[in-house]
C-alpha cells in the first residue's frame, strides 16, 4: 500500500468535507441536535483517520520489510466507529413514550462510514453511500408520511371512587376508537380519588382527532377528576 499525494489527500478531505456539509444541511434545517458542523467534524475526521491509518500501514510496512507482522489498517477505522456509537447515543432523547434523535445518531454513524470510504480512497463507494444518504433524507420523508404506522399513548384518568369502574371507562374509550393495551391502576384512599392508566394504540394519522375526542368525553363523564394524554 503506497502513500498517499497531497492532491489525493485533499481530495478525499474535501469529498468527506462536501458529503457532511450536505447531509448536515438537512439535519440543521431540521433542528436536530446533530446539525451541520457536527456531521462535517464527524465525517472528515473519520477520512483523515483513515487517511493516517493508510500512512501508518505504508510506514510501517516498508520498515519491516520481510518480517513476519503485518500491521492492520482497518484498525483506527474501527475504533472510529466505536467512538461514534457514544456521540450518537448523545443525541437520542426520550421524553415520556416519544423517542426522538434516533435519526440523528443513524446520520452520524453514517456520515462516519461515508468518511472512512473516502479517506481509504473507496471513491465510488463513498459517492454511493452519499447518495444513498440523500435519498433516503430528502426523497424519502414524503413518502414515510404515508406508512400507515400506529401510536401508542398513554391516557391518565383520575375518578373519585365511586365513578365509573375501570371496565366501563375502557368500553367508553374503545367506543371511540383507541385499543386499550394495558391497564394500571392506582388507589389514593386520603383523596378518596383512583388513578387509571391506560395504555392506548391506535393509528398515527388519528392522534390530533382522536385525542381531542377522548380526552373531550371523558371529562363529562360524572365523577372524573382530571384527564390527560401523553
Amino acid at each position: 500500500m503506497s502513500t498517499v499525494s497531497p492532491s489525493e489527500m485533499v481530495l478525499r478531505i474535501l469529498l468527506a468535507f462536501v458529503a457532511g456539509a450536505v447531509i448536515g444541511w438537512e439535519r440543521e434545517t431540521h433542528g436536530r441536535p446533530a446539525g451541520l458542523r457536527t456531521t462535517v467534524l464527524a465525517c472528515v475526521a473519520s477520512a483523515v483517520a483513515m487517511i493516517v491509518s493508510q500512512a501508518l500501514f505504508a510506514e510501517s510496512a516498508v520498515s519491516t520489510a520481510g518480517g513476519i507482522w503485518r500491521p492492520d489498517p482497518a484498525r483506527l477505522g474501527a475504533g472510529i466507529l466505536t467512538g461514534i456509537g457514544f456521540l450518537g447515543a448523545g443525541t437520542i432523547l426520550r421524553h415520556e413514550n416519544v423517542i426522538r434523535g434516533v435519526t440523528t445518531a443513524a446520520t452520524l454513524w453514517f456520515v462516519t462510514v461515508i468518511g472512512l470510504a473516502f479517506g481509504s480512497g473507496q471513491f465510488s463507494l463513498g459517492l454511493l453511500a452519499f447518495g444513498i444518504a440523500l435519498v433516503t433524507l430528502f426523497v424519502l420523508p414524503p413518502f414515510e408520511k404515508h406508512i400507515p404506522s400506529e401510536w401508542f399513548p398513554t391516557l391518565t384518568v383520575t375518578t373519585t371512587l365511586d365513578a365509573l369502574s375501570e371496565a366501563d371507562l375502557r368500553k367508553r374509550i374503545e367506543a371511540l376508537g383507541p385499543m386499550v393495551r394495558s391497564i394500571k391502576l392506582n388507589y389514593d384512599l386520603d383523596k378518596k380519588q383512583k388513578t387509571i392508566e391506560y395504555e392506548l394504540r391506535l393509528k398515527k394519522a388519528e392522534v390530533f382527532d382522536l385525542s381531542s375526542k377522548v380526552v373531550t368525553n371523558l371529562t363529562q363523564c360524572p365523577g372524573v377528576v382530571q384527564v390527560s394524554w401523553v
